[in-house]
């Protein structure tokens, strides 16, 4: 890659840090809120999908207006909007509040990755965005290696308030840096389109059998991950036994994992092809995910080996996944295809969320029950990405890169 494109993909994977980060961080702090708010699984569950539905709303009306403006000025717009919703979480003092700001964040949110896939898109040729990609999941690997250990620290030795507090401080430091180096991505407003284009555009990438099975391959990839993710901190403190003093150790190790798998898998997607990275990915993720839900009382350091392995083999779907599904679509509608997939896979999370928190409950200790049928759950949503992307490796050779 060069040099520009690596400040423009280490910009964009900070600013996807913060972002991933103040998604991520609300997850693990269950085992702190739930005592402390006497909130169920359930109810859990409505606080994390806020986010994500709210999110989902807001990606599917950026649809119609994505592709009207400069990348760069919307993704800055919805990034400020996105920090002073974190900052209204830190405020948050009950069940409601912490919704309403969590709403507030998702509606910003919601445009922010749609944004960064289409600059990395646009400015980076597709030989070299197998690596971009992997550069940019760097920053949900930061977010795991740095974010939340730091963020579970603050919160266990201070209150829960301080991670989002950090999460927006943090944003607004590197604000300046975005507005300088980041250029304006704004070829595709040479030849704008009209509303009315847009809105018969949006009904052709229904038409479009290579666009519909990447949206189908993403929010399969998507719910079968994020299904096991909103409880994995309840159930290791409340069922395996891990103290709570040690989860950020899982997040630690499995952080340090996902970052270097992230980068040769990218490499590797380069090299041999981004279906067949995939595929080997996503079968060997499967026997983690089954342990994973299945886990008895073992010692830490076999846990934290299995979430390595776990975080390692997730982040090798995801780095070549996402990398087939920009390929779908060309520079002139990117936007709003990619403001769809971003609204897919929103709609992924927030319906993973939502069907986790129905399918499992807690007792009186908080102890989740029921946790080993999201499991199956999410092996057969992998194998269902499997041969999906069969289909959809077919239809992308017939669209010029």
């Amino acid at each position: 890659m060069k040099r520009n494109e690596i400040i423009i993909v280490a910009l964009m994977a900070l600013l996807n840090f913060t972002h991933i980060l103040d998604f991520m961080i609300m997850m693990p702090l269950g085992n702190i809120l739930m005592p402390k708010w006497s909130l169920t699984t359930s109810e859990f569950a409505v606080i994390v999908s806020s986010y994500s539905l709210s999110a989902f709303v807001s990606s599917f009306c950026a649809i119609f207006f994505a592709d009207k403006f400069d990348r760069k000025k919307l993704l800055l717009f919805a990034y400020s909007g996105f920090l002073l919703g974190t900052f209204a979480c830190a405020f948050a003092f009950g069940t409601y509040s912490m919704i309403v700001a969590r709403i507030v964040t998702g509606i910003f949110g919601g445009l922010i990755s749609a944004q960064i896939l289409s600059i990395i898109a646009d400015v980076i040729p597709y030989e070299r965005r197998g690596r971009a990609m992997g550069l940019l999941m760097g920053g949900f690997a930061l977010a795991s290696v740095i974010g939340v250990p730091f963020g579970l620290y603050l919160a266990n030795t201070y209150d829960w308030h301080y991670p989002f507090l950090v999460v927006a401080i943090f944003g607004v430091l590197l604000l300046p840096f975005l507005f300088k180096f980041v250029p304006n991505v704004n070829s595709h407003l040479e030849n704008p389109i009209k509303l009315k284009e847009r809105i018969s555009n949006f009904y052709d990438i229904f038409s479009n059998k290579a666009q519909v099975t990447a949206l189908i391959f993403s929010f399969s990839l998507i719910t079968g991950h994020f299904i096991i993710v909103p409880l994995i901190n309840p159930y290791l403190v409340y069922n395996v036994g891990v103290p709570q003093e040690y989860t950020p150790l899982i997040y630690l190790v499995g952080g340090i994992c996902s970052l270097i798998s992230a980068q040769i898998i990218g490499k590797l997607a380069d090299s041999f092809g981004k279906r067949i990275v995939f595929v080997w990915a996503a079968l060997i993720s499967i026997v983690f995910v089954v342990l994973i839900t299945n886990m008895p009382h073992w010692q830490l350091f076999i846990v934290l080996g299995i979430f390595g392995f776990w975080f390692s083999s997730s982040t090798g779907r995801t780095v070549p996944g996402q990398a087939m599904i920009t390929q779908a679509v060309t520079s002139q509608t990117r936007g709003s295809f990619m403001s769809l997939n971003s609204c897919v896979q929103s709609l992924g999370t927030g319906f993973a969320s939502l069907l986790s928190g129905w399918i499992t409950y807690s007792d009186a200790k908080f102890a989740i029950h029921n946790y080993n049928y999201l499991g199956y759950i999410s092996v057969v949503l992998i194998l269902s990405c499997v041969m999906i992307s069969y289909r959809l490796e077919r239809k992308l050779q017939q669209i010029e890169i």
